[in-house]
């Protein structure tokens, strides 16, 4: 299916879409002013315990990226339904969630959300765009924080680079595309949340112990698996899914 976003009009300017690579994704968030301390890396299984092993800890965010089903926009239409539009702002808000009105702009939104919450917030170069984008942003609403992004000339100049660095040929910025991305994140409060700007907001999906990160056990079962499971008990078809990790760099 085509993923046609109801909150994102057909008339709204679009992106090319970035492909779920852990290359582009560090490429981009060092560019925009993660520290270069931080990169992603490709998580090649969730249940294997030696493809985990090597994998850089802790790992801050994951960004996970599925086909969008019919199973999927049946949950996310009930869940949501119970949930009015998120309306937080300022720096005690939990974490900091972008509404998406930019089409295509998924991967843009997942990878915001992984670099300005939780200990990645923290590892934020002073001065650089997203210092000065995060500054901008936390005291606004949602709508107004949606409309930030969407006139950033920076964001959207960073973005153009990333999208023509991938592996694969990139479709048209007015593609329709099936994939989408989320993100699962721990706050400072070790709670862990689903963030997907298609979303009425930011989820909380339970706390975590204070020695477990995102990729742990018990955070994909709270997150990642949990989401996963969910579309295969469902019958939702492939499973198709990547999902790369934000932690500390390897060079």
């Amino acid at each position: 299916m085509s993923l046609e976003n109801p909150d994102v009009a057909k008339t709204n300017k679009a992106f090319v879409p970035l492909e779920n690579n852990p290359e582009v994704m560090t490429r981009l968030a060092h560019e925009l002013g993660l520290s270069q301390s931080l990169q992603f890396h490709e998580v090649y299984s969730l249940t294997e315990p030696a493809l985990l092993e090597f994998l850089p800890r802790p790992a801050y965010a994951l960004l996970l990226v599925f086909p969008v089903t019919e199973t999927y926009e049946k949950f996310r239409r009930e869940e949501d339904a119970t949930r009015p539009d998120y309306s937080g702002n300022g720096s005690d808000e939990p974490v900091l969630w972008f509404k998406q009105t930019i089409r295509n702009a998924c991967g843009l939104i997942g990878l915001l959300h992984a670099i300005t919450n939780g200990g990645a917030r923290e590892q934020i170069v002073a001065g650089s765009d997203l210092e000065k984008l995060l500054r901008e942003a936390v005291p606004l609403d949602p709508v107004k924080r949606a409309e930030l992004l969407y006139q950033s000339k920076s964001l959207e100049a960073a973005h153009a680079t990333a999208a023509a660095t991938g592996d694969t040929q990139a479709p048209d910025a007015n593609a329709n595309v099936d994939l989408h991305f989320v993100a699962f994140i721990k706050d400072q409060q070790n709670n862990l949340w689903e963030l997907d700007g298609r979303r009425t907001g930011p989820l909380n999906r339970g706390k975590l112990d204070t020695d477990n990160d995102v990729l742990s056990e018990q955070g994909q079962e709270l997150g990642v698996r949990s989401f996963l499971r969910r579309e295969e008990e469902a019958g939702g078809g492939e499973l198709r899914f990547s999902v790369i990790m934000l932690g500390p760099s390897m060079d």
